[in-house]
């Protein structure tokens, strides 16, 4: 092979191909905060189903006791997890300090609802997916809500913000902060 085609060689695989490869396989890992959301995700979401095939007032009472043992439960170690809102319907789920902006931020810019990760301090991240309003959520977060739902509501949540929702409105947000790789600390800010 000829020194200018080596060369030629060396640049195409140096410049282009390497830094293409390495781009690729950085979309083709999803990010640590989408792992660690997906079960809390699936098992709730499986929980809320299974209670609404007993009727809504059921799947409210499976989300008002079911939604926090879920993250509980996957709140392990170094990881926190929950959901929040800017209308809370659980004051529980109150939104950690910096998950406050990120939520603001997808109120404020509708086009924008893209997960996104944050570094957090002292060797921590934090990562945020929003949850927007699907058709069966307005059964119990929508503009005309069954009186009888909209009774166990106002029961379990005297103080409920959290309805005249449309379907694809933001709702509010999935979250999760953890130890960055390779610190197995545990940082938590229940400490």
């Amino acid at each position: 092979m000829r020194p200018f085609f080596r060369f030629a060689l060396f640049i195409t695989v140096t410049f282009i191909v390497l830094p293409l490869s390495s781009a690729l396989a950085d979309q083709a890992s999803p990010p640590k905060g989408t792992e660690l959301l997906t079960p809390f995700k699936s098992q709730l979401r499986q929980a809320l189903l299974a209670g609404m095939a007993d009727g809504p007032e059921i799947a409210i009472d499976v989300c008002k006791q079911q939604a926090p043992k879920i993250a509980g439960a996957l709140s392990v170690g170094s990881v926190r997890m929950g959901r929040t809102s800017d209308r809370l319907r659980n004051p529980e789920n109150t939104a950690p300090e910096w998950v406050v902006p990120l939520l603001q931020g997808y109120l404020a810019n509708a086009a924008d609802r893209m997960p996104q990760s944050v570094a957090l301090d002292g060797k921590r991240s934090g990562y945020v997916e929003p949850i927007q309003i699907q058709p069966l959520c307005s059964t119990c977060h929508g503009v005309d809500i069954a009186p009888a739902i909209q009774s166990k509501i106002s029961q379990l949540y005297p103080a409920d913000n959290a309805t005249g929702y449309k379907v694809g409105d933001l709702r509010g947000v999935f979250w999760v902060e953890y130890a960055d790789e390779g610190d197995t600390t545990d940082q938590s800010a229940d400490e």
